[in-house]
């Protein structure tokens, strides 16, 4: 699974699965690039289906709705949709 790295601040290892369609998503990625945070997302829906599936699988284990977006950071904190108070007040 390749992840797309975005430069910024380290603030810990934060992910983005997305999806390229979805307007949370864009917001939620936007946001990340506005505070200037290092990052790496994915577009789940762009991937070759075996590797979807995987992926998937792995969305679920933090998010067993497996909805998007999903964004984890440090592997532990898991904030689903677009809550952006909620990941202002986790990255600062």
């Amino acid at each position: 699974m390749e992840m797309v790295h975005v430069k910024g601040r380290n603030r810990g290892d934060i992910r983005l699965y997305a999806l390229s369609t979805c307007g949370w998503c864009a917001k939620t990625k936007d946001l990340l690039t506005t505070l200037g945070v290092e990052y790496r997302y994915i577009f789940v829906d762009l991937l070759p289906q075996a590797e979807m599936e995987e992926v998937l699988a792995e969305v679920e284990k933090y998010n067993p709705q497996g909805s998007f977006p999903t964004l984890v950071i440090d592997g532990s904190h898991v904030i689903v949709g677009f809550r952006e108070e909620e990941i202002r007040k986790a990255l600062q």
